[in-house]
């Protein structure tokens, strides 16, 4: 059945980014594809290998070879990071509705039919959130945070964040496509791009296999691109507060002085001082790095790199791909 229906153009296509998976990709191909089977309507999978090194190469393969009809998957030559995986996986689609799904099954293939039907009430945009999150309680206190934050700053309204299940319409890959920055975080470019964007709640698994590719850092560091990438407030928020700053410094010099001529000098205001010193100082390191964020977005954007390249797409004639052992010896694998 998958195959007549995948002959055609698909409707519907699903990116994944895969990043040292090997322990999850067998649940997540039991799990996706009788999904997708299910859901009547032409499909194609495109999974995009970052730079994998364990064997998630040879694995996804295999998989290509057991169904090149509704199956591609791109290969990087290094790793790239998770968004940039799913730009690639955004140019390869043909689909009118393209979700994006992680690897590790946290997000439930099954949950797909409701994106779908909500695309079919007229978004072009679909969100999901998290019923009941099967993360650890720091993280999803931290992402809360985060969130509200990011909202705040940005203008751009994505409840959960951290949830990679979303549909997209075509009208809005095809803007994303034309996008050449260099860092971004493609929920929130998409929905800068969406003209009727929503969300659902969906269900929510724990970590089929494998660990987080997420670290805390990793975390602040996604959450600082977001923030600098879609938004001036931050710049502005620390001009405005250097004028504050200026403006109390100044009227303190006037208090200090005052109190001076009226009371004579004490020592014991020196520890004051100080204290306000070290204050503005740690405020000027602050907003430097700031300005060092923005300053280091345009020198990686005026390089004009490759945001990423591509090794080799397997698609098209499935004796072409390379079995597990061909593709050990060539050093795909790695």
């Amino acid at each position: 059945m998958s195959g007549t229906m995948s002959a055609a153009k698909p409707e519907l296509s699903i990116v994944i980014p895969v990043y040292n998976e090997e322990a999850g990709l067998a649940n997540l191909f039991a799990r996706l594809y009788p999904a997708m089977d299910r859901l009547g309507l032409a499909y194609e999978v495109i999974f995009v290998n970052d730079g994998s090194r364990d064997n998630s190469v040879a694995i996804l393969a295999e998989q290509y070879r057991k169904r090149p009809d509704v199956t591609r998957v791109v290969l990087f030559n290094g790793n790239y990071g998770q968004h940039m995986a799913i730009l690639a996986g955004f140019e390869q689609t043909r689909g009118d509705i393209v979700i994006t799904l992680d690897a590790d099954l946290q997000n439930p293939p099954e949950e797909i039919h409701k994106l779908v039907a909500k695309m079919r009430e007229g978004y072009d945009y679909v969100g999901s959130i998290r019923r009941k999150r099967q993360d650890s309680a720091w993280r999803t206190y931290a992402s809360k945070a985060m969130n509200r934050l990011r909202e705040k700053i940005t203008n751009i309204h994505i409840t959960d964040q951290g949830n990679m299940l979303r549909a997209y319409g075509r009208n809005v890959i095809d803007l994303v496509n034309q996008c050449g920055e260099v860092n971004t975080f493609v929920p929130a470019l998409a929905y800068k791009f969406s003209r009727k964007p929503t969300e659902i709640v969906v269900e929510h698994e724990e970590r089929a296999a494998g660990e987080s590719k997420y670290s805390l850092y990793s975390l602040i560091r996604l959450n600082f691109d977001l923030m600098t990438g879609f938004s001036l407030v931050p710049l502005q928020f620390f001009s405005l507060m250097g004028m504050v700053l200026s403006l109390l410094s100044a009227l303190l010099v006037v208090v200090l002085l005052l109190r001076r001529f009226m009371l004579g000098a004490e020592a014991e205001g020196v520890f004051t001082l100080f204290a306000i010193a070290f204050f503005f100082m740690g405020v000027i390191l602050f907003g430097i790095g700031l300005v060092g964020e923005y300053v280091g977005r345009i020198y990686q954007q005026v390089r004009a790199r490759p945001r990423y390249v591509v090794q080799t797409i397997l698609q098209g004639v499935p004796h072409a791909v390379p079995t597990p052992e061909q593709a050990e010896k060539r050093g795909i694998a790695r």
